[in-house]
């Protein structure tokens, strides 16, 4: 409230006597209109309360016209603008840019204004009472709709002028060059949305989208994609088209799963480059929300057209998504040379959003191979990145990466810390993809430890989370962790239920990691079961699943395996358990999943 009102104090002594009849939630509420709540209906001391609007009439009389037309020009803008803006916007009938430099000096120092020095150079702000009044004065001229028209307009060209610089070495000073008119944003697409001017909607958003995610602003990206898609107006078809890419794959990202645009198909004929990028954003998503069929299908599609349009940096995105496809389904080749080649490209444009986001999927696999000290490295060289670029749900992946290599190397209030921090930043910033991976870190810690309430505790929210996602991978991840609680509480039932799910979800994803972990936890529950025998041929299965995919099984993960190999030992002489295991070894994969699979109508609680 005290900001909203500048600090004046007669503005805070006249609020302070209406929070006894409205409260400070309706009194803020009420605050566009403040010279009508704060000045009228006090018949006891009329004079003392029309002080406020008669300062300001005081203060507007003391300026000449051109000045005046300044001033109520400046209120089309929203937390203040450059020189420029200014200078464009607010020139124009009589008034040149001269004499928008001018009323500027002259409003700083009458202290209608406030001029403070940001990355891009000064920056003008109207006192929010004065931009309440003075848009009251613009209203009057009948210069509104024209003013924030070019408001509209000078906003859609910096949007368009920024976009190709989002992509290369100067992105950072681009990205801090727009980070402080995302409210002049907000406003021009709501003025864009209040004329019926759909283009210049649409190519604000399209222009934008890249900004807003790789600054965590799903949420601001959400809404503003969807305004833009129901403004009315003409648009080149392109230009819709492309924003429902980006809107479709903003909304995976949110956990928004939308069946009616699963299915979007490529733009037929003539795709632009910026097209392509939003095509190729959509299988990014859906990469990320374990969509994995359709995302692949789509990333070599998308891949191919870049190739065609030569776009070094649509080439270098693509593989970068296909080296995470990759991963996904455990082929850790495919993973290195796409992730490798990426960088390359990378590393020659001076992007350093590719650069994270290679390194980080290189460190993944030194992770995966058990190289512990490389991993550590990679991530915290991404982590570094994350910093120079500010992107704050990165940082916090890059924190909960080097929160799994602690967890791993057995430093566990280290691995704890790290993923807090990596939670608290991802809650703030409302990324849940983040905010999962972080709390799974404290599961996986806390189960390690023996703490196996409080993993489930971590656990439980994120079940239902993927379920309605449709996310195969983290699903299968966090049925494996709490059929290993389960298995460790004694519970085979409960063990094998979980186990049995998660091995249908791990089924999904071609993944063998995912389903040689689902065999193992489907081991640990049989091994409590008196199936001593049927226990340790799948801990075989799961053995040879890992051997042939090239996914070794590093030593600080096998934790689990040794607690089940060791119990089977002590039911099973030496000569019975090698025979099963090797038996296990020769078993067909498939006819192992399709055996351990839950058979419709059959009882999940119960051991056969």
């Amino acid at each position: 409230m005290c900001r909203r009102l500048d600090g004046i104090p007669l503005a805070l002594e006249l609020a302070a006597t209406r929070v006894r009849s409205l409260g400070i939630r309706e009194l803020h509420d009420r605050l566009d209109d403040r010279l009508s709540v704060l000045t009228s209906g006090y018949r006891d001391a009329p004079s003392r309360h029309r002080t406020l609007q008669a300062t300001l009439d005081w203060s507007w009389g003391l300026l000449d016209a051109r000045e005046q037309t300044v001033l109520r020009r400046l209120s089309v803008f929203s937390e203040g603008c450059g020189l420029q803006a200014a200078e464009e916007v607010c020139s124009g009938g009589g008034v040149s840019p001269a004499d928008v430099l001018d009323a500027l000096g002259l409003l700083v120092e009458r202290s209608l204004a406030v001029r403070a020095e940001g990355r891009q150079g000064p920056r003008y702000r109207l006192l929010e009472s004065v931009a309440v009044y003075a848009r009251d004065r613009l209203t009057e001229s009948g210069e509104y709709a024209e003013t924030a028209a070019r408001h509209l307009r000078y906003c859609v060209r910096l949007a368009e002028r920024a976009r190709p610089h989002l992509h290369e070495r100067e992105q950072a000073r681009w990205f801090h060059c727009l980070d402080p008119e995302a409210a002049n944003m907000q406003r021009a697409l709501a003025e864009a949305a209040r004329a019926g001017a759909a283009r210049e909607a649409l190519r604000l958003v399209n222009s934008l989208t890249w900004y807003w995610y790789v600054r965590g602003r799903l949420g601001e990206a959400r809404r503003a994609l969807a305004t833009a898609l129901d403004t009315p107006g003409d648009a080149k078809p392109e230009e819709r088209v492309e924003a429902e890419f980006w809107y479709t794959g903003i909304r995976l990202l949110l956990g928004e799963h939308d069946r009616d645009r699963d299915d979007l198909e490529e733009y037929p004929s003539g795709s632009t480059l910026e097209s392509t990028r939003a095509q190729w954003f959509l299988a990014h998503a859906q990469w990320t929300v374990g969509a994995l069929v359709k995302g692949e299908q789509r990333v070599e599609r998308v891949l191919v057209r870049f190739r065609t349009l030569r776009d070094a940096w649509g080439t270098a995105a693509a593989l970068t998504t296909r080296a995470c496809f990759a991963l996904a389904r455990g082929d850790l080749e495919g993973l290195r040379s796409n992730a490798e080649e990426a960088r390359a490209h990378f590393a020659e444009l001076g992007d350093l959003w590719g650069r994270l986001k290679t390194t980080d999927v290189l460190g993944r696999l030194a992770e995966i191979n058990g190289d512990y000290d490389l991993a550590a490295r990679l991530h915290r060289e991404s982590l570094r990145i994350a910093e120079a670029l500010e992107t704050w749900p990165e940082m916090s992946m890059k924190l909960s990466g080097l929160g799994r290599i602690a967890l791993l190397t057995q430093r566990y209030d280290k691995a704890d810390d790290l993923h807090t921090r990596a939670l608290r930043l991802a809650a703030e910033q409302g990324n849940q993809p983040a905010e999962q991976f972080a709390a799974l870190g404290l599961a996986l810690s806390a189960r390690r430890q023996g703490r196996l309430d409080a993993a489930e505790e971590w656990l439980r929210p994120w079940l239902a989370w993927n379920r309605r996602r449709g996310d195969g991978p983290g699903l299968a991840l966090v049925l494996a962790e709490l059929g290993f609680i389960a298995e460790q509480r004694g519970d085979a039932g409960r063990a094998l239920t979980h186990h049995r799910d998660g091995l249908t979800a791990a089924a999904t994803t071609k993944d063998p990691r995912s389903v040689a972990l689902a065999l193992e936890g489907l081991a640990g529950a049989y091994s409590l079961a008196d199936a001593p025998e049927r226990a340790t041929r799948l801990l075989g299965t799961a053995a040879a699943t890992r051997e042939r995919a090239g996914a070794p099984h590093p030593p600080a993960e096998r934790g689990d395996v040794e607690r089940i190999t060791a119990r089977l030992r002590d039911t099973l002489d030496e000569a019975t358990y090698t025979h099963e295991f090797t038996f296990g070894t020769q078993l067909d994969h498939e006819s192992r999943l399709t055996e351990e699979l839950p058979q419709e109508g059959a009882p999940d609680d119960q051991v056969p």
